[in-house]
C-alpha cells in the first residue's frame, strides 16, 4: 500500500480550494508589468550605449571632461540595462510563482468536485527560500542601479578615476544581485518539483478510493 500523502507532507485541511495565496496573487499580477518593464528598459540602455560609443569616439585622449561624459553615460547605460534584467527576472519569478498558483487552486478544485476533503501542500521550505532569495536579488540590483544613477549626477565633481572605480564595484554588486536571483529561480523550479510529486500521490488516492 502507497504511503498516505499526509505522511509525506505537510498539508492543510478544507472542504474547498483554498486559491491562491499571497506571493502567488502578487505573481499574477505583476509578472506581465514587469515583462513590459524590460522591453522599455532594454532598447534605452542600447541608446545610451550608441551615445557612449559616439562621445568615445570624438573624444582624445586629452579631452579628460569627453572621457568623463563617455563614463557618466556608461553609468546610465548599465542602470537601464539592469532594471533590464531585474525587471526579467522578476518576471520569470514571478511567472513561477503564477505556476505554483495554478497547481493550488486546480488542484483544490479536483479534490472539491469529486467530493473529497480538500489537503492543500503547505508552502514547502523551497518556496520560502525562493521567496527570500528573490527579494535578495531585486533589492540588491536596485540598490546598484541606483548608485550607477548618483554617480551619473556626479559628472565633473568626480575624477575619470573615481567613475572608474565605482563602476567596477557597482558591477560586482549586480553580480551578487543575479547570483541570488539564479538560486531563487532554482529553489522556484525545485518547488514546482515538489507541488507535482504531491499532486500525483493526491490523484493516486482519489483514484483507488473512487474506483
Amino acid at each position: 500500500m502507497a504511503t498516505p500523502v499526509t505522511d509525506q507532507f505537510r498539508v492543510e485541511t478544507s472542504d474547498h480550494s483554498l486559491g491562491y495565496n499571497k506571493p502567488q496573487t502578487m505573481g499574477r499580477r505583476l509578472w506581465l508589468p514587469m515583462t513590459l518593464m524590460a522591453v522599455v528598459a532594454f532598447p534605452i540602455a542600447l541608446v545610451f550605449s550608441w551615445i557612449r560609443a559616439a562621445e568615445i569616439a570624438s573624444s582624445g585622449d586629452a579631452a579628460t571632461g569627453g572621457l568623463i561624459d563617455a563614463a557618466r553615460l556608461g553609468h546610465l547605460v548599465a542602470a537601464f540595462g539592469f532594471i533590464g534584467f531585474m525587471a526579467v527576472f522578476a518576471a520569470i519569478s514571478f511567472a513561477i510563482a503564477r505556476v505554483l498558483g495554478n497547481f493550488r487552486k486546480g488542484g483544490g478544485e479536483v479534490q472539491e468536485a469529486v467530493g473529497n476533503e480538500v489537503l492543500t501542500l503547505e508552502m514547502p521550505v523551497t518556496a520560502k527560500v525562493f521567496t527570500a532569495f528573490m527579494m535578495m536579488g531585486m533589492m540588491t540590483m536596485a540598490v546598484a542601479v541606483v548608485l550607477h544613477f548618483g554617480a551619473a549626477a556626479a559628472g565633473e565633481t568626480w575624477s575619470l578615476e573615481s567613475h572608474e572605480r565605482w563602476a567596477l564595484v557597482l558591477e560586482g554588486l549586480r553580480r551578487i544581485g543575479v547570483v541570488f536571483y539564479l538560486f531563487g529561480i532554482a529553489f522556484g523550479l525545485g518547488t514546482i518539483i515538489q507541488v507535482l510529486r504531491f499532486q500525483a500521490i493526491r490523484i493516486r488516492e482519489l483514484a483507488a478510493r473512487h474506483s
